[in-house]
């Protein structure tokens, strides 16, 4: 980094760096947008940054981000509560909800399995899944794990913990994309789509 730039650039490019995906050169670029921006623009990200720790919390249901304990869809009305999707990420949640098409209730793991990077089931949401799933109502789990390794391992684990169980676990479909071409598909991804196929 250009030790000639004054500390507090520096400071706050090296911070810029560490988010996720952003590279050494977006956070230059980013440090010298807000330096060269209004006062009225720089305070409210100094408030919201700030915010983020003061405000914001898990909800204790389903692990998802929320302002208060529980969140607005495990509490929300015309939710059906029988049914469960369970997600790796907070963003997950986000991307289901803007289909409008899911009206169950969620549980957020918050990573999926990966024993080569020390994520095992005591570093998820696995055991207070599982206890959601111990106290009753709850008539089917959708596991929304993603279509990688570690996602699949998680989905297997789930489903041989509640093998005895009268839930039923069902698996969301995997296929090809909106808009995709079949010979850019990988073989796994066609396989998906041909097992998946529904009546026309």
């Amino acid at each position: 980094m250009s030790h000639f730039l004054p500390k507090s650039i520096r400071d706050l490019i090296e911070e810029f760096s560490k988010l996720p995906g952003v590279g050494p050169k977006s956070a230059q670029r980013l440090a010298i947008h807000l330096l060269h921006s209004p006062d009225s623009r720089v305070e409210p990200l100094g408030r919201a940054v700030l915010g983020l720790k003061d405000n914001v919390i898990f909800c204790e249901t389903c692990w998802n981000i929320a302002e208060n304990n529980p969140c607005i869809i495990c509490c929300g009305e015309g939710r059906n509560s029988e049914i469960i999707c369970v997600v790796e990420e907070i963003l997950d949640v986000v991307a289901l909800e803007k289909t409008r098409e899911y009206r169950g209730l969620y549980h957020v793991l918050h990573g999926a399995l990966s024993p080569i990077d020390g994520v095992g089931p005591d570093q998820l949401k696995m055991t207070e899944l599982f206890e959601r799933i111990g106290k009753g109502g709850v008539e089917e789990l959708i596991l929304a794990t993603n279509p990688s390794l570690e996602g699949e391992a998680t989905a297997l684990y789930i489903q041989k913990h509640l093998i005895d169980s009268p839930v039923k676990i069902t698996r969301i479909a995997r296929g090809l994309p909106v808009g995709g071409d079949l010979e850019y598909a990988d073989s796994v991804t066609l396989s998906r789509a041909m097992a998946g196929r529904s009546e026309f």
